[in-house]
């Protein structure tokens, strides 16, 4: 089988891995990309207890199913401090369990909010105003985008799908933040199906994000 730059995911992961971990830099990134996800575990916790409350009073899937996606975000974020702690830093076996793990929790996130957008506008409910949700919405989009781009640069330098991965999550946190921030708005104008629509927007790319994890091209750019 080929060994070159033209060989199968599994090939190049199983290759990369002990070489790069010899050289300082690549421990330097690797104690980062762990920092970096227990850090966001702390603010996911808050993150998705706001959201879900919020939501909920405001009866917006979205919002709800952004503050359910945290949950899924901090899923990846445990995944990668487990990939990148003690022994299993060096262990290229460690980062083909987690890279599947971290394409599973994608795929936690879309059928629960195709279900939630079904069910909500079956019952007729529709998103109404929440300081709470604007608040925490608002951090969202603007401090998820460049956790998310640092996680992604982290993994394609540890060529780490895992922790390419889980930035990716943190960029679908700020989009989806920033469609419930819109749907907020504009259901006072009638335009209510913008906070649906995100929803379900959210969810395929979560289908796509999946698929792309499992086959280890995150880390790619």
């Amino acid at each position: 089988m080929s060994t070159g730059s033209g060989g199968t995911v599994a090939e190049r992961t199983s290759t990369a891995v002990p070489p790069r971990a010899a050289s300082a830099a690549w421990l330097r990134d690797a104690r980062r990309a762990r920092l970096l996800s227990l850090a966001t575990l702390v603010w996911l916790g808050a993150e998705s207890l706001a959201g879900v409350a919020a939501g909920l009073a405001a009866h917006s899937v979205a919002l709800i199913g952004w503050g359910v996606s945290a949950l899924v975000e901090a899923a990846a974020s445990l995944i990668v401090v487990w990939r990148f702690t003690g022994a299993r830093t060096l262990s290229a076996d460690a980062e083909e369990k987690a890279r599947r793990a971290v394409a599973v929790s994608f795929w936690l996130l879309a059928p629960y909010l195709a279900l939630h957008v079904a069910h909500d506008l079956d019952a007729g409910h529709r998103a109404a105003p929440s300081m709470l949700g604007i608040a925490v919405t608002a951090v969202s989009v603007v401090s998820m985008p460049a956790l998310g781009l640092a996680k992604r640069r982290l993994g394609a330098r540890l060529h780490s799908p895992a922790t390419a991965g889980e930035g990716t999550q943190n960029l679908m946190c700020a989009l989806l933040a920033a469609g419930v921030l819109a749907g907020l708005a504009l259901n006072g104008i009638g335009w209510w199906w913008v906070d649906p629509a995100m929803a379900l927007l959210v969810a395929a790319v979560a289908v796509r994000e999946g698929r792309r994890a499992w086959r280890g091209r995150l880390c790619c750019h």
